[in-house]
């Protein structure tokens, strides 16, 4: 007598954007429809032209959608640039740059948001118009604003991130509104009854640190039932995009797999770390965690799938 197969395994993904996005597709072609959440970074979210632009969670829908601009890792492919060029005529700011098509995603998201929409149900109405087969959650619909402490001054993240090129030397990094948000339902909800979390390759401190500021969210995933995976977002003491060295060390972390545990100590069993830095295998599972050790630096479409697979076989291991 054949047996049935074991029903699929629900993956919940805590994510930013650029980094941990390309994970994100890799899993998505290997999670059945359905079975994937994605909790997203809204620290990053910023009013620009009067309009809320959620960058973290608009990257995650445009790759998940096939819409994405690859070469750039962010924003839309086949984009035009014509508002702005005008906005830049009317001496309006644009070191912020919004595309033609992606003002569309802006508009529809601030009008519904006007009428007392929810960030989450308009995430939600978007991904769905836009035929995404998982979940992508905003992690509160509270507003939770990333605000980088410099040598030069306070600043919001983007504009220290965009505008700034993330030139200025950190001294902290702040989470305003965050000891007052509540978690969104949807992402207690899909930690509650994930099998398998996975804390994407994303910035610790600044991508995937306002997600766990969120008191809620945090405690779900400390209690979450599902074997939790970090995967490191460094390779040889760096990171293959982004201000990630600057930001733990600002945050008094190691720039090392051991600073990235230590990010996360309580909150995952295990961790997948680059084959650059086996060195510090042993020590990790002195810590206690359970550790695969792989080539992470996921080039193309195929790296993205092979890591993927290589993360949920990880997991599985993990839970027997």
């Amino acid at each position: 007598m054949t047996r049935p197969a074991p029903p699929p395994r629900r993956v919940t993904v805590l994510s930013g954007g650029i980094g941990g996005v390309k994970l994100v597709e890799g899993l998505a072609e290997l999670v059945p429809a359905g079975h994937l959440s994605v909790i997203c970074n809204t620290g990053d979210d910023l009013d620009w032209w009067g309009l809320h632009v959620s960058p973290d969670v608009d990257t995650v829908m445009y790759t998940l959608a096939g819409l994405a601009d690859r070469d750039r890792g962010w924003g839309l492919e086949g984009e035009t640039w014509q508002a702005l060029e005008l906005m830049r005529r009317y001496g309006e700011p644009d070191w912020f740059q919004l595309g033609d098509r992606d003002l569309a995603t802006h508009l529809i998201r601030t009008r519904l948001m006007a009428g007392g929409a929810s960030l989450t149900d308009v995430t939600a109405r978007l991904a769905e118009r836009l035929q995404i087969q998982a979940q992508v959650i905003p992690m509160s619909d509270d507003p939770v604003r990333t605000m980088v402490v410099t040598t030069e001054g306070t600043l919001e993240f983007q504009d220290y991130f965009v505008r700034r090129r993330f030139e200025p030397p950190v001294e902290e990094v702040r989470f305003e509104g965050a000891d007052a948000a509540r978690p969104s339902p949807g992402a207690v909800a899909a930690l509650q009854e994930a099998d398998v979390v996975v804390v994407a390759p994303s910035n610790p401190v600044a991508s995937i640190g306002p997600i766990l500021a969120v008191r809620g969210v945090r405690l779900a995933l400390e209690q979450a039932r599902a074997v939790r995976v970090a995967v490191s977002p460094l390779i040889g003491g760096e990171a293959v995009k982004g201000p990630t060295v600057p930001m733990m060390q600002a945050a008094g972390l190691p720039v090392d797999p051991l600073g990235v545990a230590r990010a996360y100590e309580g909150l995952v069993d295990a961790m997948v770390i680059d084959r650059v830095d086996h060195a510090y295998e042993a020590q990790l599972r002195m810590n206690g965690l359970k550790v695969l050790v792989t080539d992470t630096l996921m080039e193309g479409f195929e790296g993205r799938l092979r890591l993927a697979a290589e993360v949920l076989d990880f997991a599985a291991a993990c839970a027997r």
